[in-house]
């Protein structure tokens, strides 16, 4: 079956070549359609990690949602905290990191206001420039960065200079990043990687640690499901029959991939209810697996369920992937792809 006019049927992810243009990315800039509602009153703190309230309510405050407690007695002013321009929230995957971070952006009475991946913003340099990107944002109210990366010197150099620029037009910002959940400790040294590398704007940021257990796991073995080759076939089938599927070799794509700007993934998926993967293998190039990263970011952000075969897709990334310099994208993107693969 091949798609038809109505937006049914089954296309392949590799015969498709988007193009995205920077009007295209800036109106891009919004939380992804799972946070597009999402609140202070919808974020549902774990009680058994109090950080996740703490940092709740020291967003809500910085957001404007509610009032900074007030000390004192009777007769005494009270002293307002401190409220930076910056707020940095540190901790694993699947803690509501994400969530917090839309619901600041929702709940700040804001006429300015942006939020995008650490990839979209340094996607929209590329395709318009330093100077232009710096006078599009410049005097917005609201920046939101999610998850800020620090494994290319290069686009950290670029955002530390930005934000830089920013914050000092009055632009406040909020940004997060991952820290891997079975790394006892290192959660303290992502808030000290992230401060040392933005050196220069570093006192901007009030660090926010968040514990927690990703949520995405609590409910599942932490495999990504496998489909044999009749039962993928029958799901794309039925998904085609009320949506548009895309049914693509894992190689193909991959090498597609390598073809297209990480900033047109999310082209690259439009208008798709679900996503078909047959005869997936474990990664042996590494720039291809950077690309799969991002690549399954967009795809989970945009809610779309993936169905394959082959390897299990958590077993893609082999061991030295995991334990070298990008570890904590590889971990990032097999929970994604367990997430979506049971979804």
């Amino acid at each position: 079956m091949t798609a038809s006019a109505t937006g049914t049927g089954v296309i392949q992810l590799a015969d498709r070549t988007p193009q995205l243009a920077g009007a295209d990315m800036v109106a891009a800039l919004v939380p992804p359609p799972q946070f597009a509602d999402a609140t202070f009153e919808t974020y549902r703190a774990d009680s058994s990690y109090p950080s996740q309230q703490e940092a709740k309510d020291l967003l809500s405050v910085f957001a404007g949602a509610v009032a900074p407690a007030k000390g004192g007695g009777l007769f005494r002013r009270a002293k307002r905290p401190e409220v930076k321009p910056g707020v940095y929230l540190d901790g694993g995957f699947g803690v509501g990191k994400t969530h917090l971070l839309a619901a600041v952006y929702h709940a700040m009475p804001a006429r300015r206001k942006y939020f995008g991946s650490f990839i979209e913003y340094t996607a929209l340099v590329g395709a318009i420039g330093y100077q232009n990107t710096v006078a599009l944002f410049r005097g917005s109210d609201l920046l939101c960065i999610d998850e800020f990366e620090l494994d290319d010197p290069g686009d950290t150099m670029v955002m530390t200079r930005l934000l830089g620029e920013l914050v000092a037009s009055g632009t406040r910002l909020a940004a997060t990043s991952n820290t891997p959940p079975n790394a006892l400790g290192e959660g303290r040294f992502a808030a000290q990687d992230f401060l040392r590398e933005i050196h220069a704007m570093a006192s901007s940021f009030q660090t926010i640690r968040i514990d927690g257990t990703d949520y995405r796991h609590r409910a599942v073995d932490g495999h990504a499901a496998v489909l044999e080759a009749s039962a993928y076939q029958a799901a794309i089938t039925d998904a085609a029959a009320r949506g548009l599927a895309s049914d693509d070799r894992f190689a193909d794509l991959v090498a597609h991939l390598a073809r297209v700007h990480p900033s047109r993934y999310i082209k690259l998926i439009e208008g798709l209810s679900v996503v078909g993967l047959r005869e997936v293998e474990p990664f042996t190039d590494q720039s291809a697996a950077l690309r799969f990263v991002a690549f399954i970011d967009r795809v989970y952000d945009a809610e779309l369920p993936i169905r394959a075969t082959g390897t299990s897709l958590d077993l893609v990334f082999p061991d030295e992937m995991l334990t070298g310099g990008y570890r904590k994208k590889y971990l990032r993107a097999i929970s994604r792809l367990v997430a979506s693969t049971l979804a």
